[in-house]
């Protein structure tokens, strides 16, 4: 029986420069664990106090992936975890937008006019908010829409899709819009092959240049095979709502609730025995009404877990057009508000997926 239990970290975390103090690319952080009071407990070779029936020892992280041993010299059990130290997670954020088509449609359309993609007044929008904030967007497609697919779209602009790779990424989303959460229980085979349709016209229209290790999955739900698929066209990093205690929509992909608690609490854990990443998303920007934006994103500083390490700011495209049912007049303002607001906090714009691995 095991008698040894770990409270912070546990398996799976991630660390980062919040969690402690950064030394030489090194991370000091403290380990919190429950052992039989009066043992000698000690934590990575180094010998643990007892504090309010809990026994804390301060050890040193200095790789990506590292092993967090604790023995009871008493008793002799040894309990182990696996811990990840991002040094480049902390303090950054990004841009996320879901459900792309629509603006693709429109370049598709106006090939023979526009003489860039950034004609095309959606895409444009997002690069005055890059011109202006440094901001790194990222763009997850779905691969067709009513009267369009991504095979129709042109490859004349290839190259200047990929000179804006520093801060414009492209992702697969899912088929389509709908039927929603299409992959909630659906195998690997259906993920594999519609991620595959989208990431192979990626790379035709815009260029390998354009993609990377992270992803939203359309509603966030999958199964464990899905989320497999997913990994291994590439995407190690999945992000998410992972709503928890609440009446809202999960979007968590396969996590137990316990799981989803863990990246509720601290926006990103590692699933080991899967070798995938799950980040959580901090605000759904077309959830919240212009004023309310603000005082969302304040609101973090007041819980336990402070403000995010890691800001993924996500919104999703429909909301731009006119010609949407659900149409919000003020989604550029919504948009500029965020990134205003991380970047007077002192949040610098980095990829996620440069963060995380």
């Amino acid at each position: 029986m095991n008698t040894i239990e770990f409270i912070s970290p546990i398996n799976g975390d991630m660390l980062h420069s919040y969690d402690g103090l950064v030394e030489k690319g090194t991370l000091h952080t403290i380990v919190k664990v429950k052992a039989p009071l009066q043992h000698l407990i000690v934590i990575n070779g180094v010998e643990a106090r007892e504090r309010k029936g809990v026994f804390e020892a301060q050890i040193t992280l200095s790789d990506y992936e590292n092993s967090v041993e604790v023995h009871d010299r008493t008793t002799g059990e040894n309990q182990q975890i696996t811990v990840f130290w991002l040094p480049n997670f902390a303090g950054h954020y990004r841009l996320s937008i879901d459900d792309n088509i629509w603006f693709l449609r429109d370049i598709h359309q106006n090939s023979a006019r526009y003489t860039s993609i950034f004609d095309n007044e959606y895409l444009g929008f997002l690069k005055q908010v890059h011109d202006t904030y440094g901001t790194k967007i990222h763009l997850n497609l779905f691969y067709e829409t009513e009267g369009f697919n991504l095979s129709q779209l042109t490859d004349k602009y290839k190259s200047e899709w990929t000179a804006n790779a520093d801060w414009l990424r492209l992702s697969f989303h899912a088929r389509g819009e709908f039927p929603d959460m299409p992959y909630r229980t659906a195998g690997y085979q259906q993920v594999a092959e519609d991620c595959e349709l989208v990431n192979n016209e990626i790379q035709r229209f815009a260029g390998e240049a354009v993609m990377g290790p992270v992803t939203t999955l359309h509603w966030g739900e999958a199964t464990v095979e899905g989320s497999r698929a997913l990994r291994d066209a590439g995407y190690v990093g999945q992000l998410g709502y992972f709503n928890v205690d609440d009446d809202l929509f999960a979007v968590s992909y396969y996590l137990t609730v316990e799981q989803r608690r863990q990246v509720k609490k601290r926006f990103v854990w590692h699933d080991t025995q899967e070798g995938i990443t799950f980040v959580r998303s901090s605000i759904v920007i077309d959830k919240k009404e212009l004023p309310d934006i603000v005082p969302h994103l304040d609101n973090y500083a007041n819980l336990p877990s402070g403000l995010p390490p890691y800001v993924d700011f996500l919104v999703h495209e429909q909301y731009f057009y006119p010609f949407y049912e659900a149409y919000q007049p003020d989604f550029r303002d919504r948009i500029l508000t965020c990134v205003q607001w991380a970047t007077d906090k002192g949040y610098t714009p980095a990829f996620l997926g440069d963060c995380i691995l």
